[in-house]
């Protein structure tokens, strides 16, 4: 059975309840915190990051186009789950290739 949607509810709440305990984690988030996730250190992440946002949104231009997205609670709350994980798997793997090159370097040094 899939309980997805029920899930969904329970960290965004349900019928404008503010309990949700993502949304509740999200608020209680400080400004610089947000700011700091917000910001990929590296262009190769950000460019990542917005091609998978376009992805989900649609990739038509806005220049040219007058691009309205309606949406439900539950499905933003699943895009925004989705944003947040890619996000965090990308980070995961950006700070495991600054160690891995960190360790290169060390390795380069010492055998010199």
């Amino acid at each position: 059975m899939n309980d997805t949607p029920k899930q969904i509810s329970g960290l965004f709440g349900s019928n404008g309840e503010h309990g949700g305990q993502l949304l509740q984690y999200v608020q209680e988030m400080s400004p610089k915190t947000i700011a700091k996730l917000s910001k990929p250190e590296s262009s190769e992440v950000f460019k990542v990051m917005e091609r998978n946002v376009i992805g989900l949104l649609g990739g038509l231009p806005s220049e040219q186009f007058d691009v309205t997205v309606a949406t439900s609670r539950e499905h933003l709350g699943r895009l925004l789950v989705s944003a947040m994980m890619s996000g965090y798997f990308l980070r995961n793997a950006e700070q495991r290739l600054a160690f891995e090159r960190s360790l290169d370097s060390m390795t380069d040094t010492t055998q010199s």
